[in-house]
């Protein structure tokens, strides 16, 4: 299915389409709009009960049960399908993902409440399994979900999920935020390899089933930078790196091989137009050099403006670049037309 956003009252003006199928697409549009609206309404109006229920009932007794519900009756619209339903189904399938991964998750930490109350004398559960086991399970559940609705967002949690299950995670207090990557190099490595296998299957996917592969693969592009990231900081003394290389790998050596690998991938993509990654590449590009600048030289005022003004023009670049593609599928479009 392919999606077309189109400006009616230009396309009237530049004498593209007639009065009559300005009119009829009009009207067409109306009743998406329609559906639409009623889907969205019964969709938060579901919302709104689930969250009730659970705040009067903060139990994975009841989150569990009603997630299965939700769930049931989203894939039974997604697998009937009622086209006109799909926005409803999507919600309904999210949410209940929602709550049986966090059901999921408690479980696995020995909690047995969704408001974090201790349970009381005699209550007491011991997780029904390990964390990690838990993260796998959650992030299939989510992909399996993803697939049915076609939710990117929820392909994308399960791709963080799995992060997760490395040791990787972000923590916020006050006026603090956090990035964590306990293994750098297992990240890159299993990430790139993700995002190697979900770009090399989308073409042969349907279309739903190649956006949301797309979507994986950009995901598993961004861990992989989070973990040269970290890497390029403080080193990578995971276990099974000190048993095979007998010992640790160095910060300098996830700096240089992440510029090489920035660099190599701005070049593919510049060859293959791939602006996604390219814009991803010249991102990173800038927190390295900005990363690795000020770790050398310190924050000082020297340091800072010599590093603002190198990133001013990075930015400009970027941006004429970015202008320079757009002319050029522009007059790409012209001249096809």
């Amino acid at each position: 299915m392919v999606k077309v956003t189109l400006d009616l009252s230009r396309l009237l003006q530049e004498g593209q389409i007639t009065r009559e199928e300005h009119d009829r697409l009009s009207r067409l549009g109306q009743r998406d709009t329609g559906s639409l609206l009623v889907n969205a309404l019964v969709g938060f109006g579901v919302v709104a009960v689930s969250a009730g229920i659970v705040a009067l009932l903060p139990s994975l007794l009841t989150a569990i049960p009603l997630g299965l519900l939700l769930m049931a009756a989203g894939a039974w619209l997604a697998l009937v399908g009622h086209a006109r339903w799909g926005v409803l189904a999507t919600i309904l399938v999210l949410v209940a993902a929602l709550l049986l991964g966090a059901s999921i998750l408690l479980l696995s930490s020995g909690q047995t409440s969704l408001n974090g109350a201790s349970p009381a004398v005699g209550e007491e559960v011991g997780p029904l399994l390990g964390l990690q086991a838990a993260l796998l399970l959650v992030a299939a559940l989510f992909t399996g979900s993803a697939i049915l609705v076609g939710s990117g967002l929820l392909i994308a949690l399960a791709v963080l999920l799995l992060s997760a299950a490395l040791g990787s995670g972000a923590a916020y207090g006050h006026a603090f935020y956090a990035l964590g990557v306990e293994q750098p190099l297992a990240t890159v490595l299993a990430f790139s390899a993700l995002a190697a296998v979900a770009h090399g299957g989308a073409p042969r996917l349907r279309a739903a089933g190649e956006r949301l592969a797309n979507i994986a693969a950009r995901t598993a592009l961004l861990l992989v930078n989070l973990g040269f990231w970290v890497g390029s900081l403080w080193g990578d003394d995971a276990g099974w790196i000190q048993r095979s290389l007998g010992r640790a790998i160095p910060a300098g050596a996830f700096s240089i091989a992440w510029a090489v690998a920035l660099a190599v991938a701005a070049v593919w993509a510049g060859r293959t137009n791939r602006r996604w990654v390219l814009n991803l590449a010249c991102v990173f590009g800038g927190i390295h050099f900005y990363t690795q600048w000020f770790e050398r030289l310190g924050a000082t005022p020297l340091s800072l403006f010599g590093g603002g003004v190198l990133m001013l023009a990075f930015a400009l670049g970027l941006w004429r670049l970015n202008e320079r593609w757009r002319e050029g599928e522009a007059a790409t479009h012209e001249v096809s037309s």
